[in-house]
């Protein structure tokens, strides 16, 4: 089941289905590896397909393969061909090994009888050891305290951005973001600066996903949530918006590391910064913090910006 954006932002019913919906595998006979799921891509206004789809999709893909109860704890993923949007992939999953303590999978995205994506997974069993994650210090405003992307967005226009962007970056994407210091979607709202941070949150409960426990779903909404801003830091530095005209981004390769479990239906501080930015690339890092600072997980990503 799919969930069109509406064609505008007052109109559009924030829900976090669309998730829900992008991490719903079907067993598929498997043409080239040991297990294979298909998975369908959330609707977006742009001409590709969202990148988080086919990270939270090979999560969840990886993750079904796996019986004894380890826990993923990394991926590092290429994007090799732009995927369709509304349009079935095919994900291939490798066992590369099972040990007592770690686990291994290969996963490929197919589409159109090519592949498009490819990650390894690792999984561990965990052992007890020494616990330490790093610290945000930084002061930032309470999530209740700042814009939601809809209330930011209703009075704005300009750009390239058409009313249905408006709606998708609204409610379309599952989680309500509330950036600091300020969005780069029109313009770069605030300093220009290599750093920012997003609070992040479903909009509405995480529903329950076949194949998936809730601990595991909630890894793959990290999976998910993570790809939609971890470049905008290096938009900012580079004083670029999103709704630039002739601006054109993609990922290229992406890596994440789950580092213990916490609640994903409660705000995560989503805290960024642009590590490099040269020869039509960028790269960007990622830290998600619970509101009483637990570090849960870390992304870096790199991806290709192309200004007009």
């Amino acid at each position: 089941m799919t969930h069109q954006p509406g064609p505008t932002p007052t109109g559009t019913p924030a829900t976090s289905a669309f998730f829900t919906d992008a991490v719903t595998l079907a067993p598929a006979p498997p043409e080239h590896f040991d297990l294979a799921f298909t998975a369908v891509t959330q609707p977006c206004p742009w001409p590709k397909a969202y990148g988080g789809d086919l990270v939270a999709q090979a999560a969840a893909a990886a993750m079904r393969s796996v019986t004894d109860a380890k826990t993923l704890h990394s991926m590092h993923s290429y994007f090799l061909r732009p995927a369709d949007i509304g349009a079935q992939v095919r994900y291939e999953v490798e066992v590369l090994r099972d040990g007592r303590g770690y686990s291994t999978r290969q996963v490929r995205g197919y589409q159109n009888g090519k592949p498009l994506y490819v990650c390894l997974a690792n999984f561990a069993a965990g052992e007890p050891g020494g616990s330490f994650h790093a610290e945000f210090t930084d002061v930032v405003p309470d999530p209740e305290e700042l814009p939601s992307s809809r209330a930011y967005l209703a009075e704005r226009a300009g750009g390239s951005m058409t009313e249905l962007s408006k709606a998708y970056w609204s409610a379309g994407r599952s989680f309500d973001m509330r950036h600091v210091p300020g969005p780069v979607y029109l313009t770069v709202e605030g300093k220009q600066l290599p750093q920012q941070a997003v609070w992040v949150k479903p909009f509405d409960a995480l529903r329950p996903v076949e194949g998936l426990t809730d601990a595991q779903r909630d890894l793959a909404a990290l999976a998910y949530v993570c790809d939609y801003t971890i470049l905008e830091p290096v938009l900012r530095v580079l004083d670029l918006a999103w709704a630039d005209p002739g601006l054109v981004t993609a990922s290229l390769d992406h890596a994440m590391w789950f580092h213990r479990p916490g609640p994903v239906d409660d705000w995560l501080l989503y805290v960024q910064e642009a590590v490099a930015a040269d020869a039509g690339r960028g790269l960007g890092t990622g830290r998600f913090f619970t509101r009483d600072h637990r570090h849960l997980a870390t992304a870096v990503q790199e991806g290709m910006i192309r200004p007009a």
